[in-house]
């Protein structure tokens, strides 16, 4: 008999998978506790169209976010800290600073564990830092750091 797994089912199928499986196997268990459902005419085109509207809903979060990049990569966050000779800066500059100070300033929402600063900033000047705004997209953004 052929069903539509409804949801995961170890070492049978994922959700969304239409597969064979044994007659009593999908009465007695699968369909009785809403596992599957019947692959039929009507809910394969159902499962189709969920389908084409989760591609869709994946694209147009793609276009957002490759918006945010563009604007992400025109700003320069600009950070003030205390330093000492050399420009030395007696603390850090970390991804949590950062991105409050782009929340703050340019209004831009951003998890600071989307920020991949590989190692803390630790000196004045300008620092390129990559942030992650989606998983194939990924903005850099501009960090100035002053003397306080």
């Amino acid at each position: 008999m052929k069903v539509i797994f409804l949801q995961d089912v170890k070492g049978k199928g994922k959700k969304g998978e239409v597969k064979n499986v044994a007659d009593g196997y999908a009465h007695n268990y699968l369909l009785k506790n809403n596992l599957a459902a019947e692959a039929n005419a009507g809910n394969v085109s159902q499962l189709n169209a969920q389908k084409k509207k989760k591609e869709q809903e994946a694209q147009q979060e793609l276009e957002e976010a490759k918006q945010l990049k563009a604007k992400i990569e025109e700003l320069t966050v600009e950070l003030t800290a205390k330093s000492g000779e050399d420009g030395r800066l007696f603390g850090s500059v970390t991804s949590k600073q950062i991105a409050e100070e782009l929340k703050k300033t340019h209004g831009i929402k951003v998890d600071k564990r989307k920020i991949e600063l590989s190692d803390a900033i630790r000196s004045l000047g300008y620092t390129n830092v990559p942030v992650k705004v989606h998983n194939d997209v990924t903005a850099t953004v501009k960090v100035h750091v002053t003397e306080e």
